[in-house]
């Protein structure tokens, strides 16, 4: 088991670990004082637009970037010649993923601007560099652009088809046929079973749609020969890696500076094309160069969500145990692959399609395919609430199609406590968990008895009411290097320093009250830098719900270098040896005696030590400061059990979500109010995908929800007051017993929102429906079984 963290010896810690700390940031943020992308100007700088394909696939006839440059005021017109003359790269997904025949992964270079052909509805084609924005926009708009249209495939099914057109010569559109799991074992457990339900379930595509639209300020830095880019991005480290990549240079010849973000959802974790494009220009003009996304191209630009289609199987025995599960999993990843899009529907639905029972096999098969689409990324759980959405919606099925008890069933099939470390089929080992009282908890929490006398009172005014239960664990993202830096600053303030990203998670007050906990650093003189690919080491970024884990675990292992060294620095100051020098209460103290310095006057000691000019023996360390690289720590397991009532009116398919409980285990809850707010956005991002969210093509390849007009994202009404609860079981694979919190909601809200409308329609004979359960799908199940 993994030693806890020391802590300073306080009963009683206002901002200490598992105290409800509200946001740093929050102050600024909501008093319109935060400093994001767009709201940065350079003196002299100029503006980037794009042209961007109209059609979704065709050959481009002609280019004609004349009429633009000879507009005033328009300073370059870039095209792929002028990509391929600066020698830059192009995007590429580098996964080591092999087909079942043991070839590579087929994955086509992205040009960063389109090359003789066009295949996707927005795909760049030039760049336009003007004085001013709207000059840039018009500047588009005058160039001569004609395309010969293809064929056009939106669809999955239709990819694969024998007739479909190819998107990338002398290659079918699927880029990946793979498998994992135990084929014969399965196929001897489905023929054995006293009971096979199946399902074919669809993850509509999803628009991310952050509230700060992609934006970036690039420059060139003449006196250090280097790149400089402002971005809203997932990790000022890993972008600078991407940015070098493309750019063909040594990393430190590229700067990424990071300020706040308004979201990302794995949408902003790597480079686009725009931002070399802007690089280019900066350099080249010798001026800064902006580019920011208007809403409207981000829909056709951004990388999308989801877009999967999945069939589904699973055996049970005669009492409900489940025997085996099979799904085939064929995912849309757009024209292009993104650097993480085909690990979501294969090695990420391997490690999350078990969850939390004692399902002894697996059988998972996963087609990737191209279509002319946008490129597919991740998105907040990035294949694990499509794992947990197919195992829950087969165990729903299940229990129509037998009459177990929706709540037995689960009980009798959870891994049990007793069974941990438990070998789950997926090849990943569960350190720690009780499932079983998670459910019990959701179940009492939720008031599940009492939703008899609710129904009756729904159907007294014409409504339905049905509800849903569903169990969810998740594997959070594989372990990597992180940096841990604490910095004493001149001020009398400590910057923590770390690689991970905050776009909206409350990293600040997270780390600091783990500081707090175990150096006594006061909450309030803590800042945090992660923002700066100047000022670290290496760094993660934010991603698959590991922050706290990989930076806590940093910073840990910093804070015991400034233990170290405040030892000996605390031995010359109180004239002990240092050996002598014991840790305690937020400072050092001669063991046995009440001789104590604390560490922020131990830091003030030092500082004006040096400010006199007062020489310390060479032995000893000139400051506190710490700063390292750490390996983070294996994945962990959250879960949880949650619980959801909907009213539906029958007449219109209108649908009102009454209740909603959970109960999560996180492991440590480093703090509860953060944790809590993570819970409820994944739970609304459920909810969207569930009710109003789809992004919808027509036959050519056109988008026709390309804005919110037509896009529906969750509103305040269609979400319910939270009823989120927790109950931990320490993770053993980290210091800090964490399990991560930020994906974890929208896991358990897609299996149990569409249970809990499928068992309303089921009161009435109709369904099961997919998402989204808009009004018109849920009236036309009603009238539909009717007229059955």
């Amino acid at each position: 088991m993994t030693e806890q963290p020391r802590s300073v010896d306080m009963t009683s810690l206002k901002f200490g670990i598992g105290q409800p700390v509200s946001r740093k940031e929050d102050p600024v943020l909501v008093t319109g004082q935060g400093r994001y992308t767009d709201d940065l100007s350079m003196p002299g700088q100029a503006w980037a637009a794009v042209l961007r394909s109209p059609v979704a696939h065709g050959e481009i006839r002609e280019l004609d970037t004349a009429p633009a440059l000879a507009l005033p005021g328009v300073l370059a017109v870039y095209t792929a010649a002028d990509v391929a003359e600066a020698g830059y790269g192009a995007i590429k997904c580098g996964l080591p993923l092999k087909n079942r025949d043991g070839s590579p992964l087929f994955a086509p270079p992205r040009p960063l601007l389109a090359t003789g052909r066009v295949r996707f509805l927005g795909e760049p084609v030039a760049v336009v560099i003007a004085e001013t924005e709207a000059l840039a926009a018009d500047a588009v708009e005058a160039i001569g652009l004609e395309i010969d249209p293809l064929p056009a495939i939106t669809a999955i099914d239709e990819a694969l088809s024998d007739s479909a057109p190819l998107l990338h010569d002398d290659h079918s559109n699927t880029c990946l046929d793979w498998a994992c799991g135990d084929a014969a074992a399965a196929e001897r457990a489905f023929a054995e079973a006293a009971h096979v339900t199946r399902l074919r379930l669809e993850n509509g595509r999803l628009a991310v749609a952050p509230m700060e639209p992609r934006a970036v300020l690039g420059l060139w830095d003449a006196d250090r020969g280097r790149h400089v880019l402002h971005a809203g991005c997932q990790g000022a480290f890993g972008l600078r890696a991407g940015l070098a990549g493309l750019l063909k240079v040594p990393p430190e010849q590229v700067h990424v500076l990071v300020g706040n973000v308004g979201g990302s959802f794995g949408m902003k974790a790597g480079a686009y094309p725009e931002y070399i494009l802007v690089l280019h220009a900066a350099k080249a003009l010798g001026r800064p160069v902006k580019w920011r996304d208007t809403r409207s191209e981000s829909f056709l630009s951004d990388l999308g969500g989801r877009a999967t289609v999945i069939d589904g199987a699973l055996a049970l025995d005669a009492e409900g145990r489940f025997l085996a599960v099979r799904v085939h999993h064929k995912a849309n990843m757009g024209a292009w692959l993104s650097a993480m899009g085909p690990a979501m529907p294969s090695v990420n639905m391997q490690k999350n399609l078990p969850g939390p029972y004692a399902t002894p096999v697996i059988d998972i098969r996963t087609t990737c395919v191209f279509t002319n689409t946008g490129p597919i990324g991740p998105y907040r759980g990035a294949g694990r609430p499509e794992a947990n959405y197919v195992m829950e919606r087969l165990i729903d099925q299940a229990v129509r199609e037998t009459g177990h008890d929706p709540i037995a069933i689960r009980r009798r099939n959870l891994i049990q406590p007793v069974a941990m470390p438990y070998a789950a089929p997926s090849g990943l080992t569960y350190d720690s968990g009780d499932f079983p009282t998670l459910l019990e908890a959701a179940v009492a929490r939720s008031d599940w008895d009492g939703f008899a006398g609710r129904k009756a009172g729904s159907e007294a005014a014409g409504r339905l009411r049905g509800r849903g239960i569903a169990c969810y664990l998740e594997a959070t993202a594989p372990p990597g290097k992180e940096m841990g830096g604490i910095r004493f600053e001149a001020d009398g303030r400590v910057s923590l320093v770390t690689g991970t990203l905050d776009y909206g998670q409350g990293h600040a007050s997270a780390f600091a009250q783990v500081m707090v906990q175990r150096l006594g650093i006061p909450f309030e003189l803590m800042d945090l830098v992660q923002g700066d690919s100047d000022q670290l080491l290496v760094g993660g970024g934010t991603g698959g719900s590991r922050s706290i884990m990989a930076s806590g675990k940093a910073l840990l292992a910093a804070a015991d270098e400034v233990e170290r060294k405040g030892k000996l620095l605390a031995g010359q100051m109180l004239e002990a040896a240092p050996a002598d020098i014991v840790f305690e209460s937020g400072g050092f103290r001669i063991a046995g005696t009440d001789r104590f310095v604390g560490l922020m006057d131990l830091a003030a000691w030092l500082r004006e030590t040096r400010q006199g000019g007062a020489a310390l023996p060479d032995d000893l360390p000139d400051s506190l400061d710490a700063a390292l690289s750490d390996d983070s720590p294996p994945m962990a397991f959250p879960n949880g059990c949650h619980v959801c009532e909907v009213e539906i009116d029958p007449e219109t398919g209108s649908l009102r979500i009454d209740r909603y409980a959970a109960v999560d285990d996180f492991g440590t809850v480093i703090n509860p109010l953060l944790a809590e707010g993570q819970v409820h956005g994944g739970i609304v991002q459920g909810i969207g995908q569930c009710l109003t969210e789809r992004m919808v093509y027509d036959g050519d390849g056109q988008l026709l929800s390309g804005s919110f007009m037509d896009y529906a994202l969750p509103r305040a009404e269609d979400v319910p007051r939270f009823d989120i609860g927790f109950h931990a079981v320490p993770a053993t694979s980290n210091p800090l017993g964490a399990k991560g919190c930020g994906e974890a909601g929208v896991s358990g809200a897609l299996p149990t929102v569409m249970a809990a409308v499928n068992d309303a329609l089921a009161s009435r004979g109709a369904g099961p429906i997919d998402m989204p359960a808009t009004p018109d799908r849920i009236w036309a199940a009603l009238n539909g079984s009717a007229r059955r």
